[in-house]
């Protein structure tokens, strides 16, 4: 979902009771490398603003400071061709890694594929001013705003293609004995799962259709491939078409989420210890950024909910077979030792929080090639269960892929995000 505005008729967080969410880890994973060693920006709310003048602040100090001009100045004084890392070998250009990996004779088992794809390489916390931000409408702060701005752009660019063998996620019981890729089983061990669904919905283009037919559609299947579950929550979606010739605009008042051009390329995770809990809290109960059922819990019936398991779940379907552009996921296992990095995204009312993650050789990455039109890829953005015996999440990317065919259309697919309570 594109930042919003907020929809209308929503509590601003000076008139909603601010929620700081308690500072969980899960046990095995290092602390993140995070600001406030962890603690959410709500730790240091001033006048009910949420923590968004702290994190405000503390992006502009990331700037004075130069934190990451180091990075930039390497990458940019590097000559062509491969960089040695801490990481690895990595690459500025997505070409030269093909070029590596062929050069190199890099080899996937049946099913899979070896791509470049593309990490951070910045191990500090960063920050992102969200569009929707008062800021950048603010004249007196043009030269923080420019500031800011640049600096976004170039922690972008502070990443490295790295070149990464893919498996066929449809031949998981493969890797991991007797695991179904469409159990619930292989979501807990693994955060990635595949589902099945023909769905109803004629246009996916219509947001108005998308919230009334489809996300009913997502939350029955949630309900149906999890035991246990209680309650489905779809709460937004996005659609990705590059090749799309229509209006793409964004109309948040209206829940339309518009049309995505681009494909995110940047290895991520949606959520981390602090914003899964904190994002479940403003759905359930102040209906905050919430594009789907209206939720009506008291802050005691909220605590209840949030007492038990939850999880949330992006779940990805097509709207023809993907050729080009694919969604990859990373399972669990092989990152759950390792520390993420977290991004803040500063609203007005709310600071977020996304995570990064450093390459690895051993991660282990899973693609559905030539994904179809009823097959419903789910990645785990979050677990509330902390203590190992889950997996916390997934993390995920996109990426070109050079042995499709040349001309072949580039993905068309639904995303929705949802939580799932037990």
């Amino acid at each position: 979902m594109n930042d919003a505005t907020g929809l209308k008729g929503l509590a601003t967080a000076g008139e909603r009771k601010l929620y700081v969410p308690p500072l969980e880890l899960t046990k095995g994973q290092p602390a993140p490398t995070a600001a406030n060693g962890g603690l959410s920006y709500a730790s240091f709310s001033q006048n009910g603003d949420a923590g968004t003048g702290a994190a405000t602040e503390a992006a502009l100090k990331t700037v004075a400071e130069g934190k990451g001009h180091s990075i930039t100045r390497m990458l940019e004084a590097a000559p062509a061709g491969p960089i040695e890392t801490e990481w690895g070998i990595g690459f500025r250009e997505y070409d030269e890694c093909v070029d590596y990996i062929r050069a190199q004779g890099m080899t996937a088992p049946e099913g899979g594929v070896v791509l470049p794809l593309r990490y951070s390489i910045n191990q500090s916390p960063s920050y992102s001013i969200v569009p929707s931000n008062a800021l950048w409408r603010d004249p007196a702060r043009k030269a923080e705003a420019e500031a800011l701005a640049k600096e976004e752009q170039d922690n972008r660019a502070r990443a490295l293609y790295f070149p990464q063998v893919l498996r066929d996620a449809r031949r998981i019981a493969e890797y991991y004995p007797g695991l179904r890729p469409d159990s619930p089983e292989s979501m807990d061990k693994l955060g990635v799962s595949l589902a099945h669904c023909e769905s109803a919905c004629q246009n996916f283009y219509d947001s108005q259709e998308v919230e009334r037919v489809f996300y009913p559609e997502m939350e029955k299947l949630l309900l149906d491939f999890f035991p246990g579950a209680t309650d489905a929550l779809v709460y937004n979606h996005d659609v990705f078409d590059k090749q799309y010739t229509g209006d793409r605009t964004e109309d948040q008042d209206n829940k339309n989420p518009g049309v995505n051009e681009n494909y995110v390329n940047m290895v991520h995770n949606d959520l981390n210890d602090n914003s899964g809990r904190v994002r479940v809290r403003e759905l359930l109960l102040n209906n905050l950024r919430n594009f789907g059922r209206e939720q009506n819990y008291t802050e005691a019936e909220v605590e209840e909910k949030m007492s038990r398991r939850f999880m949330s779940i992006n779940l990805a379907k097509p709207m023809e077979t993907v050729q080009q552009w694919p969604f990859v996921l990373c399972a669990w296992p092989s990152f759950a030792d390792q520390s993420y990095i977290t991004n803040y995204r500063v609203y007005d009312d709310r600071v977020g929080e996304t995570t990064r993650f450093t390459h690895r050789a051993e991660h282990e990455w899973y693609w559905f090639p030539q994904q179809t039109s009823t097959e419903v890829s789910m990645l785990k953005c979050y677990d509330s269960v902390t203590d190992g015996s889950v997996s916390r999440w997934s993390f995920h990317s996109a990426c070109f892929d050079p042995t499709a065919p040349e001309n072949a259309p580039f993905r068309r697919n639904v995303v929705v995000r949802a939580y799932v309570f037990f």
